[in-house]
């Protein structure tokens, strides 16, 4: 069971309460939530800002992709995935994304959630720019996308 969308910042926002009705199951014994916000030092920069753009159904076929890449991986016998990603500026603290599974085992839950987030770091097309306190920004260099 996936739920995978790109929000749009200037219509709505993240809301855990969200994920929390999508995985909420008798079913599963374990959950486990990731949420990524904007970090106010990288690089030895002051962020204030984070801006993301992406291609937003490329960016679902990603998550769709990845989903099914975890259920052919780990073989477990259910599983619930909640996938949001930010599309805009979000100021410091704010979430850019959100990874909230369900699984029968906590351990299962765990593993779950950590291959999400690394598998969309490495093959999800999404661009980020910092906005510092200087006024400047910048468009981050990413990683090579991973087809793999």
């Amino acid at each position: 069971m996936l739920h995978a969308k790109v929000v749009d910042i200037k219509k709505e926002k993240i809301k855990i309460s969200n994920a929390e009705k999508f995985i909420a199951s008798n079913t599963y014994g374990a959950s486990v939530y990731f949420v990524g916000t904007v970090r106010d030092i990288n690089n030895n920069k002051n962020v204030i800002a984070m801006t993301y753009d992406t291609h937003d159904k490329m960016v679902v076929k990603s998550f769709e992709d990845i989903y099914k890449n975890s259920i052919t991986k780990f073989k477990f016998d259910k599983q619930a995935v909640f996938i949001e990603h930010i599309k805009g500026k979000i100021l410091l603290g704010e979430t850019s994304i959100l990874i909230a599974v369900a699984c029968k085992h906590r351990n299962q839950a765990y593993e779950l959630s950590r291959f999400f987030i690394e598998e969309i770091k490495k093959k999800t097309p999404i661009w980020k720019k910092e906005h510092y306190e200087n006024e400047d920004s910048e468009w981050l260099e990413g990683n090579p996308i991973q087809n793999k």
